[in-house]
């Protein structure tokens, strides 16, 4: 498809990602395209996936209930990466894009709004840079993660969301697959995503990190 002429965007805007709306269930489901171009910042993390497999982790206990109330996330944990961010609301602008937080926040993360809080049933969206033309930001290791490793999201209501990673996946920014990351769910999920793969100053990075988790504790 011909991309449509449009006025030059800041370049701190170039870094966005692409949604498009899809029907889930009796709502709307977001489905993301990561486009990780534009000139943001030099590559400081490989890339590859941090052991990720196909399929997903058995679980031995019964899943927890789904949290039924909305509440705004205000924390986002991932221990075993060191990661301890705050966490800001992002919604869709005109031309159906979700950008991530500003670069003079580099270490925050951001979460669509518009979806599920942590917690409720369906499909949880979190987003943050890799890194800046500053340094490594909030997801410089996001592809390390191992599965079974817990991602804790604590809400304003003072409850915690915990979920267990799945698998870890790196996608071509070309190819991403919109139904696979955010299929229909009947479940609690969260996908992660950030930028990976090489970095060019013209094209920015060629490909989307992908965490997929899903609900294994509530608090």
């Amino acid at each position: 498809m011909v991309p449509r002429r449009r006025r030059p965007r800041p370049w701190h805007r170039t870094r966005a990602y692409r949604l498009a709306r899809t029907a889930l269930l009796a709502g709307v489901l977001v489905t993301v395209g990561v486009r990780c171009g534009g000139p943001d910042g030099p590559a400081t993390a490989d890339g590859r996936s941090g052991g990720g497999r196909q399929g997903e982790p058995a679980d031995h206990a019964p899943p927890p209930r789904p949290l039924s109330t909305r509440s705004r996330p205000t924390d986002f944990r991932i221990p075993s990466l060191g990661i301890d961010a705050p966490v800001m609301g992002l919604r869709l602008d005109r031309e159906q894009q979700l950008s991530t937080p500003p670069l003079d926040r580099p270490k925050e993360v951001g979460w669509y709004q518009d979806g599920p809080t942590p917690g409720e049933t369906g499909t949880a969206v979190a987003v943050g840079h890799r890194d800046t033309r500053t340094g490594a930001a909030v997801f410089a290791a996001l592809a390390q993660v191992q599965p079974g490793k817990p991602i804790e999201v604590r809400r304003a209501d003072g409850r915690t969301a915990v979920y267990s990673v799945d698998r870890v996946k790196v996608y071509d920014k070309a190819g991403f697959p919109d139904k696979e990351v955010y299929g229909p769910s009947r479940r609690p999920e969260l996908r992660v995503l950030t930028c990976g793969g090489l970095y060019s100053r013209r094209t920015g990075y060629t490909s989307n990190v992908v965490v997929f988790a899903h609900l294994t504790a509530t608090g």
